[in-house]
C-alpha cells in the first residue's frame, strides 16, 4: 500500500505525521487489497480543518471519505473510522464473492 499525506494551507508536522502513522495500523488487515491511499488535510482561514482520504482497491473500486472538525486530530480519528468501515465492508464483499458457487 502506498500512502501519501499532504497539507493544504498548512505544513503537516512531524507530529501529526506520526499520529497518522499510529492510525494507519487499523487498515492493517485491509492493507494487500489497497493499492494507494491518499491523505489530504486542509485548513480553512477560520480554523476548520478537513480530513479527506481516498482507497484504491486493486480491484479498481475507489473509497472516498471526508470530515470536518475544528480539532484537526479529532477529525483524522473519524476520517479512519469512517475508512476501516469501508475497507472493511469492501473486503467482505470480496470474500463473499470469492465463495460463490457459480450457477448452473
Amino acid at each position: 500500500m502506498t500512502v501519501e499525506l499532504k497539507g493544504v494551507h498548512f505544513d503537516v508536522s512531524d507530529k501529526t505525521r506520526e499520529y497518522v502513522d499510529k492510525k494507519l495500523k487499523r487498515l492493517k488487515h485491509v492493507e494487500e487489497l489497497i493499492v494507494d491511499f491518499h491523505i489530504t488535510l486542509f485548513r480553512d482561514p477560520k480554523g476548520l480543518y478537513t480530513a479527506s482520504s481516498d482507497a484504491h482497491f486493486r480491484w479498481g473500486q475507489n473509497s472516498h471519505v471526508k470530515v470536518e472538525d475544528r480539532d484537526l486530530h479529532k477529525a483524522i480519528d473519524i476520517m479512519f473510522d469512517k475508512m476501516e468501515h469501508k475497507a472493511t465492508k469492501e473486503k467482505e464483499k470480496i470474500q463473499e464473492h470469492a465463495t460463490e458457487k457459480p450457477s448452473i
